[in-house]
């Protein structure tokens, strides 16, 4: 998790961030004099606002962080009224989350607000919020969203300086009606969660909304069925880690203070700053801070610890039946468009590069190159059920593996290339426009035509041979080798196909 590149330390940034935000929006929480129900309401939504919220501009990170207590607030009423009334409320939240993720096919925004509304709903089962209490949760879901944002757009605005890489949207977007990735999935969740909450409340009638939240967010950016059934087993690998931490240092800590508070900040770090990496380990963080939350609540104790587990193994059997028997997304309907995308990012980004050493000031290629990785993560988690050990597809895999390797080559070359662009001595020559108009030949023999053009940046005049030149030539002739060498594995049906 901590050897896995972070071009212009986007990730970094934006874990410290959260750790500011969401320690102020508690610390807030408390000096209002609310209670430690409310307070701990306070802390996952001002989470969710830091961690969901991706729009490619502040202004609509905004937008979208001012649309969440419209949403969220009467679903978190909704459910504290039907508490008393399981039937009922087992219907409204499957209800909710169809919606959540039915939402997904408006783009970042439209998932930032699905989860954000399942996840209230999610809250008041955990804290059995009741009517009387909705007045403090309101104003702790409302000083700590306002908190967040003081942090997100004033205190610590990293956009103001240089924009973040756009997140990759949840799904490809394709076809219309069943045929939206967004709308067979929703299904596929609603039929997840059904069951989890059926089979979750036989396991414990108290803690079933355990499952229900396992199997939901299995399918948070997921696209198909095998990259669901792989985050479901790597979601229970997490938890077992997150469960053998939890015995050895939660429970004994007994709800202190002091030492739960340093290690929530250590948790709520390690959520954003692996979220992209690993989903194993961010769910490791995720079940440690679950564990330090009941701490803080008196309720923690070995046999809670174990629940967590059997609930979430529910909730991933759930997903499971769900992608396998309810209109399935097949592994090779999104792997290739994951795979277009990274390539064309990869073009960007060595375009970037290149106007960034003919002098252009205003070029980022720094966040072109994060984006690069927030899609090669994408393109992985594609290909995961394709290269897994135990797949009996050899040809396929060797295929996706190939495909993945030339990738990350690709990516590191970039990432080298960004690199000579940041240092101020490196100069452009005119044999860099040379190179990049054959790195840009070599993406359109894969892709076609590609949108931006960079072979017609003009020469600074600087001779040749400068060593900043030097380094960004062998950076891009090793690209377009790996590009060269890409057509192979690509060539004809896709990769799940071949």
């Amino acid at each position: 998790m901590f050897s896995a590149p972070d071009p212009g330390l986007f990730r970094l940034r934006i874990s410290l961030r959260a750790v500011l935000g969401i320690g102020l929006a508690v610390a807030v929480c408390e000096s209002a004099g609310l209670s430690l129900p409310a307070s701990i309401t306070g802390g996952p939504a001002a989470l969710l606002a830091l961690f969901t919220v991706a729009d490619p501009t502040a202004r609509g990170q905004a937008l979208t962080t001012a649309l969440m207590p419209v949403v969220g607030l009467p679903v978190l009423a909704l459910a504290s009224f039907l508490h008393g009334v399981p039937a009922v409320r087992d219907a409204v939240w499957l209800a909710v989350a169809f919606a959540g993720v039915y939402a997904r096919r408006w783009g970042t925004r439209g998932h930032a607000l699905g989860i954000f509304a399942f996840m209230m709903f999610f809250v008041a089962q955990f804290l059995h919020a009741v009517p009387d209490r909705i007045p403090e949760l309101y104003a702790a879901v409302g000083l700590s969203l306002a908190t967040a944002s003081a942090v997100r757009f004033g205190v610590w605005c990293i956009e103001r300086r240089r924009p973040l890489p756009a997140a990759p949207a949840p799904a490809p977007p394709a076809g219309r009606g069943l045929g939206r990735p967004a709308t067979r999935q929703a299904f596929q969740a609603t039929a997840a969660c059904a069951f989890a909450a059926a089979v979750g409340q036989v396991v414990s009638h108290e803690r079933w909304y355990w499952a229900v939240g396992a199997a939901w967010w299995i399918f948070v950016n997921a696209a198909s069925r095998g990259e669901t059934l792989v985050r479901g087993v790597r979601r229970v690998v997490g938890t077992v880690a997150g469960v053998a931490a939890g015995l050895a240092i939660t429970v004994p800590l007994h709800g202190a203070p002091i030492a739960t508070a340093a290690l929530i900040a250590v948790c709520v770090f390690g959520i954003f700053y692996t979220a992209a990496p690993s989903y194993s380990w961010m769910m490791f963080f995720v079940t440690v801070l679950a564990g330090l939350l009941y701490g803080l609540l008196g309720v923690l104790h070995p046999g809670l610890l174990g629940l967590r587990l059997a609930e979430t193994g529910v909730g991933a059997l759930g997903a499971a039946l769900a992608v396998a028997l309810v209109l399935p997304v097949t592994t090779h309907a999104v792997t290739d468009q994951w795979v277009r995308r990274a390539l064309h990012a990869v073009h960007d980004c060595t375009a970037a590069a290149t106007r960034r050493l003919a002098g252009d000031a205003a070029s980022e290629p720094a966040a072109r190159a994060a984006e690069l990785e927030g899609l090669l993560g994408r393109v992985r988690l594609a290909l995961a059920p394709l290269v897994h050990p135990l797949n009996p597809l050899r040809a396929r895999r060797a295929r996706a593996l190939r495909v993945l390797a030339l990738l990350d080559e690709c990516a590191r070359q970039a990432r080298g290339l960004v690199a000579v662009a940041a240092d101020p001595d490196a100069s452009h020559d005119a044999r860099l426009t040379a190179a990049c108009r054959r790195v840009e030949t070599a993406v359109e023999a894969l892709l076609g035509a590609v949108p931006e053009r960079a072979a017609g940046v003009p020469s600074t005049g600087v001779p040749d041979h400068h060593p900043g030149a030097e380094q960004a030539l062998g950076h891009l002739h090793d690209l377009e080798r790996a590009l060269v060498a890409l057509a192979t594995p690509l060539r004809g049906s896709s990769l799940a196909q071949a």
